[in-house]
């Protein structure tokens, strides 16, 4: 409140605004905090298997959080602007508001100022917040499952440990030493080896999950010959971890910058990867945008039209199914743009053009009328 009072907002636009806000926050926060419960279940292995433990596992997920506040930002600002207003107009303060002589851009100013913060917001997010809190996230799971990958293992069952390694131990003790091992190692595809050993241990070297096999071989085929190659030994290392092109992990679209999505490394992005990370790019510039056209959207429904009474269910209906058919349209355009770049700028039309229409149907009948009322007193005064 002192914040808007050092702004000199009027008193009806303080009044409007501080409830926006704060069921924008509540809002927000509940629906990403949902979703977060239900995303986090997928780690919850990494808690129950593998023994991490709960502060890593909420530092982990909750990386996550970032992402889903901006895809759901647009959404719930336009649920909190289409609730609080149907309730002042339910309430007939618009009614009174109006009879005191505010036009419908005085009624929508607060809406609008909350929707330009929350736009603010939302690039913060895509442009800088959501890559460096998913590239971290990634970072560190990737660490995890590659350090933990060992204590999967299983007595009787055959671990996977990556797609190409294979792990099966026939007993443990609680020692920890493992016995009777055999490690299916196919990491080369052009030299696939079966491990035997009596016995080993696992170790951790550099955060990397090692295992020390002793007493025994290492049986290799020949594709040239068919024959089978067998090396006897007393002592080796298996690298339980990803493989050297595994460990350079490639960035994912979402954890990449606006540069590099704009720019991508020719050598470590594929050609028909070109256009996904064009698409994730004009994405996350136009996101944000659809946030005044939602408002916007959601402002008409409630000011444009004559009162009724007891209330008019159509027209926040109507927005409802106009703001559901914008993102469907939304992701339809987006999957055609990343096969075809030349799509791209519908992108922007989408995300621009119904908040232009929206002004338009909202406040240009009153500038018309403004217009017209000069010409009128003119008139009025020389017939005098």
């Amino acid at each position: 409140m002192r914040l808007f009072t050092s702004l000199r907002l009027p008193m009806f636009d303080r009044y409007i605004l501080h409830q926006l806000l704060i069921a924008l926050v509540a809002t927000t926060g509940g629906l990403a905090a949902l979703i977060w419960l239900t995303q986090s279940l997928r780690f919850v292995s990494l808690v129950v298997d593998r023994g991490l433990s709960l502060g890593v596992f909420l530092e982990l997920t909750g990386l996550l959080v970032p992402s889903f506040v901006a895809v759901i930002l647009p959404i719930t600002t336009f649920v909190v602007v289409q609730f609080i207003y149907n309730r002042l107009a339910g309430d007939r303060e618009i009614i009174v508001m109006r009879a005191a002589g505010m036009s419908s851009f005085a009624l929508a100013k607060p809406g609008m100022i909350c929707a330009i913060a929350a736009t603010i917001i939302c690039y913060l997010l895509n442009i800088w917040i959501v890559p460096a809190a998913y590239h971290s996230f990634r970072k560190n799971e990737f660490k995890i499952r590659n350090k933990m990958a060992a204590f999967m293992l299983q007595e009787g069952v055959f671990t996977s440990v990556s797609n190409n390694l294979t792990v099966y131990i026939r007993s443990k003790d609680h020692n920890g030493v493992l016995k009777g091992i055999l490690v299916e190692d196919a990491r080369q595809p052009d030299n696939k080896a079966t491990i035997l050993a009596e016995s080993g241990n696992i170790v951790i070297i550099n955060d990397k999950p090692q295992v020390v096999l002793l007493n025994g071989s290492r049986e290799v085929i020949d594709k040239k010959t068919g024959r089978l190659n067998v090396l006897n030994f007393e002592r080796n290392t298996i690298d339980l971890s990803s493989n050297k092109e595994q460990t350079a992990r490639l960035k994912d679209a979402t954890e990449m910058s606006l540069y590099e999505l704009l720019h991508p490394d020719q050598q470590a992005v594929f050609d028909r990867d070109y256009g996904k990370l064009a698409v994730e790019a004009h994405r996350r510039l136009t996101s944000p945008l659809t946030i005044l056209s939602f408002t916007m959207i959601a402002l008409v429904s409630v000011l444009k039209g004559n009162f009724a009474r007891y209330g008019n269910i159509l027209r926040p209906l109507g927005a409802i199914f106009t703001i559901v058919g914008l993102m469907s349209l939304i992701l339809i355009v987006q999957n055609i743009a990343t096969r075809n770049m030349a799509a791209i700028p519908l992108i922007w039309v989408i995300a621009i053009l119904p908040g232009i229409i929206a002004s338009f149907i909202l406040f240009l009948p009153e500038l018309k009328s403004k217009n017209n009322n000069p010409v009128l007193l003119s008139s009025t005064k020389k017939g005098r």
